[in-house]
């Protein structure tokens, strides 16, 4: 998978989780930008499995900080 095509699912991941589009920027971080708490991180984590079919081990979750991180998170794992 491209890096256009992973920005563009996980824009949709983002949307789908209820993140507004004013909100979504690469810089930003999941618990202080975006204000997510553990119930929506579960959501966002479900909606980021489903669309990628992938799945995330526990070990990885600390490497899932923001959204910048995500995208190379998604990287490594299409690389």
């Amino acid at each position: 998978m491209d890096n256009k095509n992973i920005r563009r699912n996980l824009y949709r991941v983002l949307r789908k989780t209820g993140i507004p589009r004013d909100r979504i920027a690469e810089d930003a971080t999941f618990s202080c930008d975006l204000m997510m708490d553990e119930t929506d991180m579960t959501c966002f984590l479900y909606y980021l499995e489903t669309r990628f079919n992938l799945e995330i081990d526990n070990e990885n979750l600390p490497k899932i900080k923001s959204i910048n991180s995500t995208i190379n998170y998604l990287k490594q794992q299409y690389a």
